[in-house]
């Protein structure tokens, strides 16, 4: 059973860092697509950055390149997000995904939410001006 456990979400001020985790267990792959996605309040969810584990390739959409960054552990199957000069509106939750990658890391440049095969349980992120 595959299972994603998102974790370090926190209170901040603008301008300051977080480091999120995602810890996946049971997958049954070494190559898989990874990704961070942001549900502003009341808001959609939307994908902000990607990876492709064992291959180490990271993708990140542009209200977050050179902000966010992405770092793998794969002998701990542990994905990091450091987050540096956070705005108000990065607020939210945060959720790891899983989906297949099919040994292609250009599937995971595509951060489309129905894509993705398994959830973490999402962590918060509030930043204050």
């Amino acid at each position: 059973q595959v299972q994603l456990l998102d974790s370090g979400g926190d209170s901040v001020q603008a301008g300051g860092s977080l480091r999120l985790s995602c810890t996946v267990s049971g997958y049954p792959s070494s190559y898989y697509c990874l990704a961070w996605f942001h549900q502003p309040p009341g808001k959609e969810r939307d994908g902000v950055a990607g990876a492709y584990v064992d291959g180490g390739a990271t993708y990140y959409m542009d209200s977050v390149n050179g902000r966010f960054t992405i770092s793998l552990d794969n002998d701990n199957n542990t994905m990091y997000l450091q987050m540096n000069n956070l705005k108000p509106e990065d607020t939210g939750i945060y959720y790891c995904a899983a989906k297949p990658s099919a040994y292609d890391s250009n599937r995971c440049r595509y951060l489309i939410d129905t894509s993705f095969t398994y959830w973490g349980q999402g962590t918060q992120v509030t930043v204050s001006s």
